[in-house]
């Protein structure tokens, strides 16, 4: 679509050529790879580097820095102690506050023992407590866990089958698709059945998302 009703006049000219600049081609070339290794870690010095003079700007930075105002050196970790520190009497009441606390008690025995705080020290429970702890009895009629084998009668044993039984156990048999099998017709069966109250309740969505 173009604003004006004619076309674009069409070029007649050569097309346009595209240049590389120097950069271009500085950029296009492989980057060199220098495999020259150096042997020793001391090299020769040159003759430029040996008379070389530093300059007055060189030579103040070359200067360490100086200590920041107030600063004090390392203090010493054992301070001394003076005469009276080291001649000082506990009183009674330091002795008696240097003392472990003995309110911990220890629960059990062995490497998975552990403090006990003073609310978990045992104390005498109530009756209710003990009322719950009691196990519950097992029911008069509980026979307990059932073996995994049993014994099987005489007559499972010598059972046979009968032909109405064979027929019930083998699968159904359908024709494959290019045998003319179509899945998708509905049997009369199928079409007139009428599903239960238990079907329909459970077709109904839950209450709560509803």
């Amino acid at each position: 679509v173009y604003w004006l009703d004619q076309l674009p006049p069409e070029k007649t000219g050569s097309t346009t050529k595209t240049e590389l600049t120097p950069r271009w081609l500085e950029l296009c070339r492989n980057k060199k790879f220098y495999a020259q290794v150096t042997i020793s870690p001391v090299w020769e010095v040159s003759e430029w580097a040996l008379k070389a003079v530093p300059s007055n700007r060189l030579c103040s930075l070359a200067q360490p820095r100086a200590p920041a105002v107030g600063w004090q050196p390392d203090r010493l970790l054992l301070a001394p102690l003076n005469r009276v520190t080291q001649t000082a009497v506990a009183t009674s009441r330091i002795c008696q506050l240097a003392q472990p606390k003995r309110r911990l008690v220890l629960e059990g025995s062995g490497p998975k023992s552990k403090p006990v705080p003073m609310t978990h020290i045992p104390c005498k429970a109530s009756a209710h407590i003990e009322l719950l702890a009691t196990p519950k009895f097992d029911h008069p009629k509980f026979e307990g866990e059932r073996s995994v084998c049993w014994p099987v009668s005489r007559a499972a044993r010598n059972y046979v089958a009968s032909p109405r039984l064979h027929e019930l156990s083998s699968p159904k048999e359908r024709k494959a698709l290019f045998e003319g099998y179509d899945p998708y017709i509905v049997s009369r069966a199928a079409r007139s059945a009428s599903p239960s109250p238990r079907i329909q309740q459970l077709c109904l969505p839950l209450p709560r998302k509803c």
